[in-house]
C-alpha cells in the first residue's frame, strides 16, 4: 500500500544539547572552580545549548544551583562557593551509572526524586583532586556520558606533578631538578626526608620551591630561601596533599602556550608570557587571581621561540594521551632552552586566565572556545578509544 496520501506526523523538533557544567568540588580550589564556572556559563551560547548548573560542594554532595554567573565572581578578595549558590541545602543531583541512560535525577529528603532530563556532555571545571584528577572523569565512562577534557590517565598524570615529570622526561622533554617525598617515607622517618631535602638544596642551591605533589592554581607552594623556612613550607605543601614535591628553581622566563584540539589533531596557541609580580615573591594565587597580575599575550618572543614553544606544547599534550585541551607552561632559560614545568588538563576559564586569553590573540574568542571544546566532546566516544 502506499503511504504518500496518509496523514504524516508532523516532525518533532530537534531538541538543543544539554550541557551540564560541574563545578566547586572537594580540593582547595574550589573556589576558583566557581568563578571558572561563572565565566562558562555567561559565555556558552543559549542559543546552541541547554544548560544545567551543577555545583559539588566542599563535602561532595552534588547541589543544583541557581543559573546566575554573576554571583560567581571574586568579591573582596574572597572566592564564591557552592554553598552560596544551592538551592537547597539537603537536596542533591545524581547521575545516572547505567550507560543506557543519561537521566539526571533531583531528590530531596521525603520528597519523591524529580527527574531532570537528560544530559548529553558533561562540561567538568573542577580544579584540583576529585575532580580534575581523573576521579570524575572515571564516573563519566561508567556512565557513558561525553564529557569536556582528557581521559581518565591523561587527567590523573596531569594532577600528579611527579608522574607528569616521568611522563613527559619519557618523551624527550626537558624537566627541571626535583625531588619526591612520599607520605609513607614522611612517616617512617622524618628527619631522614627532610635530610633528602637538604641534600638537594645543597646539590641545586636555593631557594627551593616546596609544593603539594597534587594540585594546582599555585595554593600551598611556598618558595623556601633557607633551612630556616623549610619546615613550615612542608607543613604547608602537607596541608593540601600528604605527597610533597620540592623543584630547584629555575632561573628563566616563565611561558605559557595553550593546545585545543581542532578536527584535524591538536593545535597550540599563541604563547604568553608570566612577568615576575611586583607584590610577590613569584607568581602564587594571590598575584595570579586576587590581585590579576597580568600576563603579556603575545610573549615577546622571537619567531623561532616562538614556533618551539609551540611545537613543544603539542608534544606535550600527545605525550600524555590529553584531549580537549591543556596549558603547558614552561621556563625559557638563560641558555635558550625551554624546560616544561607542568601541564594542565582543566586550565582556568576565568575572564583573566590565561588560557583564554592567549586563544583570544590566536583568534579564537571564548565562546568559539567553549562551543569547539563541547563539539569535540559530543563527537567523541566514550570508553576505550
Amino acid at each position: 500500500m502506499s503511504t504518500e496520501n496518509l496523514p504524516q506526523s508532523p516532525e518533532q523538533p530537534s531538541r538543543k544539547p544539554r550541557v551540564a557544567v560541574v563545578f566547586g568540588g572537594r580540593s582547595s580550589e574550589h573556589g576558583i572552580s566557581v568563578v571558572t564556572a561563572g565565566a562558562v556559563l555567561k559565555a556558552i551560547d543559549r542559543t546552541k545549548y541547554d544548560v544545567l548548573p551543577i555545583g559539588i560542594t566542599t563535602d561532595g554532595r552534588w547541589a543544583l544551583t541557581a543559573d546566575e554567573p554573576e554571583r560567581m565572581a571574586i568579591t573582596d578578595r574572597r572566592t564564591p562557593s557552592v554553598d552560596q549558590l544551592a538551592e537547597s541545602h539537603e537536596g542533591a543531583v545524581v547521575l545516572p551509572v547505567d550507560p543506557t541512560s543519561r537521566e539526571v535525577v533531583y531528590s530531596e529528603p521525603g520528597s519523591v526524586p524529580k527527574a531532570l532530563g537528560e544530559v548529553d556532555v558533561v562540561f567538568p571545571v573542577l580544579h584540583g583532586p576529585y575532580g580534575e584528577d581523573g576521579t570524575l572523569q572515571g564516573l563519566l565512562e561508567l556512565s557513558g556520558v561525553p564529557y569536556v577534557g582528557s581521559g581518565v590517565l591523561a587527567s590523573a598524570v596531569g594532577q600528579d606533578k611527579e608522574y607528569m615529570k616521568r611522563v613527559l622526561a619519557s618523551f624527550g622533554l626537558k624537566v627541571g631538578p626535583y625531588l619526591v617525598i612520599r607520605p609513607r617515607e614522611w612517616q617512617r622517618d622524618e628527619s631522614a626526608a627532610r635530610k633528602r631535602i637538604v641534600d638537594f638544596a645543597g646539590e641545586h642551591g636555593w631557594p627551593l620551591f616546596v609544593k603539594p605533589a597534587r594540585a594546582g592554581s599555585s595554593i600551598g607552594i611556598t618558595k623556601v630561601d633557607g633551612l630556616a623556612g623549610l619546615d613550615e613550607a612542608i607543613a604547608e605543601a602537607q596541608r593540601h596533599d600528604p605527597k610533597i614535591l620540592v623543584e630547584a628553581a629555575l632561573r628563566g622566563r616563565e611561558i605559557e602556550c595553550g593546545v585545543l584540539e581542532f578536527e584535524d589533531g591538536p593545535r597550540a596557541s599563541v604563547p604568553a608570557e608570566i612577568p615576575p609580580p611586583d607584590a610577590h615573591a613569584y607568581y602564587d594565587f594571590e598575584a595570579k587571581y586576587i590581585d590579576s597580575t597580568p600576563g603579556v599575550v603575545p610573549a615577546p618572543l622571537t619567531a623561532q621561540e616562538t614556533a618551539e614553544v609551540r611545537r613543544l606544547a603539542v608534544e606535550a599534550f600527545e605525550a600524555a594521551s590529553c584531549e580537549g585541551l591543556v596549558r603547558a607552561d614552561f621556563f625559557l632559560t638563560e641558555d635558550g632552552e625551554f624546560v616544561i614545568n607542568e601541564i594542565n588538563t582543566m586550565p582556568g576559564f576565568t575572564p583573566i586566565s590565561m588560557y583564554p586569553q592567549m586563544w583570544q590573540a590566536a583568534g579564537v574568542a571564548y565562546p568559539e572556545l567553549i562551543d569547539r571544546l563541547v563539539q569535540s566532546a559530543l563527537n567523541r566516544p566514550t570508553g576505550l578509544r
